[in-house]
């Protein structure tokens, strides 16, 4: 199935903890720390509610300031690496309160694709067109050509969606699940973690 697809049929839970390993590859440009989320990981793990996974989506966005500094800028204005950045904080600024019903199914797409723009953003200064339309046909299917960077992105969240499509007990992904969810994103955050260095030195 294609990334859209998985997608379509996740249910809430996997819709949170994919919107949130999405985020959690893309910490490295909000200057967060490998555990800034983690909160956030342990609620899901615990089955929390609303209530728990937005006091530490709250906590999260605290240590993260930044975040607010420029509240009028919209997400895709300027090229490569700053948008890659404004990416990431609307990313956090739009997870919802409650993980559930369609404000988490939009979330959970917005950030794979969100993501995924991220990774091409950053392989390769490209016109923002180019970078949509180049991420809306890979999530559908259409992976001829593709980039390092993107290739590996695209997989991470298909395996993502896979390994937690049926290990949930109706009340959301298994904790054996959620653990392997976690050791995907964790190698992706470190390969981005990388690229964003290695474009810091290219600067200096």
């Amino acid at each position: 199935m294609s990334l859209v697809e998985l997608i379509a049929q996740a249910d809430e839970r996997a819709l949170a903890a994919s919107g949130l390993a999405c985020l959690d590859r893309c910490v490295p440009l909000l200057g967060g720390d490998d555990e800034v989320l983690r909160p956030l990981w342990t609620s899901l793990a615990d089955g929390a509610e609303g209530e728990t996974w937005g006091e530490c989506l709250e906590q999260a966005r605290a240590k993260l300031p930044a975040l607010f500094e420029e509240p009028g800028e919209e997400a895709g204005e300027g090229p490569g690496e700053d948008r890659a950045v404004r990416l990431a904080r609307q990313m956090l600024a739009t997870a919802p309160a409650v993980p559930a019903g369609t404000p988490v199914r939009e979330w959970a797409d917005a950030c794979s694709v969100a993501s995924l723009r991220i990774h091409r953003l950053l392989e390769v200064m490209v016109p923002a067109g180019g970078v949509d339309d180049d991420v809306d046909a890979r999530r559908e299917g259409r992976t001829e050509g593709m980039s390092p960077l993107v290739a590996a992105e695209l997989r991470r969240q298909i395996t993502v969606l896979e390994l937690l499509a049926g290990n949930g007990n109706g009340t959301g992904p298994a904790v054996g699940g959620l653990r392997q969810v976690l050791a995907v994103s964790t190698e992706g955050r470190r390969v981005l973690r990388a690229v964003v260095s290695r474009r810091a030195r290219g600067r200096s």
